[in-house]
């Protein structure tokens, strides 16, 4: 599944959940305690996204956005029930 996610290095604590924005495909907001230094938040977001979705880390990858805080992440075997819940946040 891909989704497109928007990453907000440096936060407090890590979590997945809510939307940002009002753009048809929905954006999920990724916080991430990591900063975004030699790929630091991008690692972090995907252990983050592996955690919400129950899947291996290696079943994350980013395929677009690398440098960007939008970015488009394929998950491997997620639930789209997962997404919608997390999307309320």
């Amino acid at each position: 599944m891909r989704i497109n996610v928007r990453v907000s290095p440096g936060s407090p604590a890590t979590k997945v959940g809510g939307r940002y924005g009002d753009s048809e495909p929905p954006v999920l907001i990724v916080r991430v305690s990591a900063r975004a230094v030699d790929g630091e938040a991008n690692a972090a977001t995907v252990r983050a996204l592996s955690d919400a979705f129950s899947v291996s880390p290696s079943g994350v990858r980013i395929v677009s956005g690398q440098r960007a805080r939008t970015k488009v992440v394929v998950v491997e075997s997620a639930d789209p029930d997962v997404l919608t819940a997390l999307l309320r946040g």
